[in-house]
């Protein structure tokens, strides 16, 4: 996702719904504001229960998520949800990562099919 994203912005907007995330391990996250716009989001240090929540929000403010001011919240069963300080947003160039996305995926399919045969 970092080779796909951009040069740090201070903010995006976000109307309270997201079209989907992806975690990055403990300390970032790609959001989809909309089917074709999604941003990097790095986060100040490891956020607990990320990788494995079923669940996210994001704070704002008119409209907006400001890097060093707004958090992820983790929406988890086994967390006490402690809210994530965004460090920094990048944009992402979506299209470049769905195809990333299906050539990792076509290359892990010709990988099982050359070990089983």
């Amino acid at each position: 996702y970092r080779t796909h994203a951009g040069d740090p912005v201070g903010s995006f907007n976000f109307f309270g719904r997201l079209n989907g995330w992806t975690p990055l391990g403990d300390s970032a996250l790609a959001v989809w504001t909309r089917p074709n716009e999604a941003f990097l989001l790095e986060l100040s240090g490891p956020c607990q229960d990320l990788p494995f929540a079923t669940a996210i929000g994001l704070t704002s403010s008119a409209g907006r998520v400001h890097e060093r001011f707004d958090r992820v919240l983790v929406r988890s069963t086994g967390s006490m949800n402690i809210p994530c300080f965004i460090r920094t947003i990048r944009p992402l160039d979506v299209k470049a990562v769905r195809l990333s996305e299906r050539e990792l995926r076509e290359a892990r399919t010709e990988e099982r099919e050359a070990a089983s045969g």
